[in-house]
């Protein structure tokens, strides 16, 4: 796995738009905050524009991307945000200078498309907050601090409330994953990631329970489950369910689908779409430490 070089005062961040449209007053703190911090910045051309949902046609946002990433002198791309449409940007995409030269990725959410693409290219990315979670209150978060240090190379060090949920044990491995509903769409793609010996993140907003249960049973017979290494559960944010009551919660489903193995399991990771998402630096290694007392997750 190729770990991008890490950031170094002056160094120049681009931010661009992958997926759904965005407003500008939710980009200009997150670009005065790293500019503040010592960095320049470039958006991309079509950050801002609009076509339907998305923030430019495909063309404009793939142009954004090509450049960006074939662009030497930009260290870091950050993703404005998620919403839907990177998996309709990175067609055609041309990875050759990027694998040449290669830099840090970040986002969460619909990013996952690419995260899941840059493991296949085997080079690290960031899965970590976008401009909207850079400021809050004119205060720079704690969840971009945690950015912060893994832009920087500096050590990711998490302690977790435990979890009755939890699975006990202790493991060390790459880390993969992101999105679940993503991950889920990516099957039997290109892009689809091979879980085997790796520690796989999962978190999601908005799916019904018997969805998560279709996704978990869906990984579970596509052998995606079965030589994992653990499984860091982060959080499942305003999930639904039907009139007729699935009948369990997120954390019995998920621990139903990988009741037969023997990894440990984190529930309650504080990454995905609530205000306190921790960086976690995908592609590297992860090391995951469960007792009924201590809980750890370092990098």
């Amino acid at each position: 796995m190729i770990i991008p070089p890490y950031l170094k005062p002056g160094d120049k961040i681009g931010i661009l738009s992958t997926a759904s449209k965005i407003d500008k007053n939710v980009v200009f703190p997150a670009v005065e905050l790293l500019k503040t911090l010592g960095y320049q910045v470039v958006l991309g051309k079509s950050i801002f524009s609009q076509y339907h949902q998305f923030a430019g046609t495909d063309s404009e946002r793939r142009i954004d991307l090509q450049k960006m990433l074939d662009d030497e002198s930009i260290k870091t791309i950050i993703c404005s945000r998620g919403g839907y449409g990177s998996i309709r940007t990175i067609e055609n995409i041309d990875w050759s200078m990027f694998q040449n030269s290669p830099k840090w990725i970040v986002g969460f959410s619909d990013v996952t498309t690419l995260h899941s693409q840059l493991n296949q290219l085997r080079i690290s990315s960031i899965h970590g907050v976008m401009p909207r979670y850079f400021v809050n209150n004119n205060i720079q978060t704690k969840s971009f601090d945690t950015l912060l240090k893994a832009l920087n190379g500096e050590s990711l060090e998490y302690s977790i409330q435990p979890s009755k949920f939890n699975k006990e044990g202790s493991a060390t491995g790459e880390l993969i994953g992101g999105n679940l509903s993503i991950l889920y769409s990516l099957r039997g793609t290109p892009m689809d990631i091979n879980t085997n010996d790796k520690i796989l993140f999962i978190e999601d907003l908005s799916e019904y329970l018997y969805h998560l249960d279709r996704i978990m049973m869906n990984l579970k017979h596509g052998n995606k489950l079965k030589k994992l290494k653990g499984l860091i559960v982060g959080s499942f944010s305003g999930m639904k369910d039907n009139d007729t009551p699935y009948g369990k919660s997120i954390e019995e489903i998920i621990l139903e689908a990988v009741s037969e193995y023997n990894f440990p399991v984190l529930f309650n990771f504080p990454a995905g779409h609530q205000t306190d998402n921790c960086a976690l630096k995908m592609g590297c290694n992860v090391t995951l430490s469960i007792d009924r007392k201590t809980v750890t997750v370092s990098q």
